[in-house]
């Protein structure tokens, strides 16, 4: 999830686009044809809200995503689908409309240039972030018009969230449910991208997966996932948000985290009662239930053994994730939008929060992150958020690439945000550089020179898997024994080492925590 310091094109512009646009050419997909509509003059080509699965409602909510029906006549597809039931938060946060929520949001959207053609562009897949629990893939500033233009075909989807997409449940373990009905969701659409795709000038055989926060948590997951081999050819996990509570277990608890199934049956109990069957839990109405998930859910992705086989740290310590060139990285401040979560406003107060989060490590954690004083607390909930959340997670990614034949690449975004120096280069505040969807009057010139770097940066490595391209400075592969990477700020220019002390800590902490937990 993101604040957009600098906005994307506004809203209405890009519904005055809609409006004012002419229709595509039909495109036949396998269950039948469908027709967008153009955006920018003409040129590019856009499909909104394509099905790629059946409604997940009645008897297939909490169960795999089911084949859609097929039609006969041209669908038409020039309007956004509704969004995945959730809160308000990230359309607040953002200053977007919440969309018509429905358990009925299985849908995917497309931007091509390249319909009818062999052009064989590479395809990135963008999936959405928003803690697994918010978010919906046509946000505004995931207008995939500019990747468009630069020779990519674009595809952001929908997949189901919160306890809908991720409730692991006594009762949905008996049918042979496992939670991770999202991460499935996802699976799905990438088997219809192969499936689907060369009719919008795509190539099958070159899909690169990207994400943003929890998008970078499931773009983690797939890479950790055997199910996605073969789907998958290149990945760019921005700011991967991979704590030490949000992967459970389906029926053993890890120190840091109850199972999946505990977590699920308490959520249950505590909102509905005891609960006797699946069905009863299906016959529980979306209002209800995304009611009770407003009041508080724990989500995490389950390690299942089969979906998810291990957890990802584990996967790629070991070396067994899939073997494709990866991008990771983090912002400087990904903490500042998140200091909520931390309510403590005196030294003292936070000595208590870490003994609660860390027990017997937590004098490690407060030498780690010191506060002299209450005015040192701000900095060290940023730092303590952004390394735990997020640059653990990426750096752990990263080191483990070096086990596999592929290239890695790590950037670190630290351009700080122009409107709002408070929060800096805050979380999720690349996207609209990586996209190219700044309003370029509103904007100044370095970050217009910025974004069309990142841009550019994005698209070669879709293309090629490197991200090297002429006239930009050179971005060297990561390798542990250097350690380098490219930040990617008010200049571009290649560091080392980012937050390796703190990183490594941490991991001797998570390494302490977790001794003997996969014996047991």
């Amino acid at each position: 999830m993101f604040i957009p310091a600098i906005q994307p094109l506004a809203a209405t512009i890009i519904l005055a686009l809609a409006a004012a646009s002419a229709l595509a050419k039909p495109v036949r997909i396998d269950a039948g044809p469908v027709e967008g509509a153009t955006v920018a003059d003409g040129k590019v080509h856009v499909f909104r809200g394509i099905p790629y699965a059946a409604p997940p409602v009645g008897q297939l909510r909490w169960k795999p995503p089911a084949p859609m029906a097929s039609w006969e006549d041209v669908r038409p597809v020039r309007e956004f689908s509704g969004a995945c039931p959730q809160g308000s938060g990230l359309a607040d946060m953002t200053g977007e409309s919440l969309p018509t929520l429905t358990e009925d949001c299985l849908y995917l959207n497309i931007w091509s240039t390249a319909l009818g053609t062999d052009a064989k562009q590479p395809v990135m897949v963008w999936i959405h972030g928003g803690g697994l629990t918010l978010g919906w893939g046509h946000q505004r500033s995931y207008d995939g018009t500019n990747l468009a233009q630069r020779g990519v075909v674009l595809v952001s989807i929908n997949y189901r969230l919160g306890a809908l997409g991720f409730l692991a449940h006594p009762l949905l373990s008996a049918e042979g449910g496992a939670g991770n009905y999202g991460l499935l969701d996802q699976l799905v659409a990438l088997e219809w991208v192969q499936r689907n795709i060369a009719a919008f000038g795509g190539d099958p055989d070159n899909v690169t997966i990207f994400g943003e926060s929890a998008g970078g948590t499931s773009v983690t997951a797939l890479l950790a996932s055997p199910r996605a081999k073969g789907l998958v050819h290149r990945a760019i996990a921005q700011s991967p948000w991979i704590t030490d509570s949000n992967f459970a277990k389906l029926d053993q608890a890890l120190p840091t985290v109850p199972s999946a199934e505990e977590l699920g049956r308490r959520w249950v109990e505590r909102n509905f009662g005891k609960v006797e069957s699946a069905d009863a839990l299906r016959a529980i109405g979306m209002e209800e239930l995304n009611a009770a998930q407003q009041r508080g859910y724990q989500v995490a992705v389950t390690i299942d053994g089969d979906v998810m086989p291990d957890h990802p740290t584990n996967t790629f310590a070991r070396g067994s994730q899939l073997d494709v060139p990866v991008i990771a990285g983090t912002n400087t401040d990904e903490g500042t939008i998140f200091f909520g979560i931390f309510p403590f406003s005196t030294p003292e107060d936070y000595r208590g929060a870490m003994g609660m989060a860390y027990g017997e490590h937590a004098e490690t954690i407060l030498k780690l992150y010191p506060a002299a004083d209450a005015a040192s607390l701000p900095a060290v909930k940023n730092q303590i958020i952004t390394d735990t959340w997020f640059v653990q997670g990426a750096r752990n990614m990263l080191a483990g690439m070096a086990k596999v034949s592929s290239n890695a690449y790590q950037y670190h975004f630290s351009r700080r945000s122009p409107s709002n120096p408070r929060i800096g280069a805050h979380h999720g505040m690349e996207i609209g550089y990586a996209f190219n969807n700044l309003d370029p009057e509103a904007i100044a010139p370095e970050d217009k020179t910025l974004a069309e770097a990142m841009i550019r940066y994005w698209v070669r490595f879709a293309d090629t898997g490197d991200p090297n391209v002429e006239g930009l400075p050179a971005w060297p592969t990561y390798q542990p024994k250097t350690d380098m990477h490219l930040e990617l700020g008010d200049s571009i220019q290649v560091g080392t080492d980012l937050r390796k002390d703190a990183v490594d800590t941490l991991n001797a902490i998570w390494a302490a925590r977790m001794a003997g937990a996969d014996a047991e």
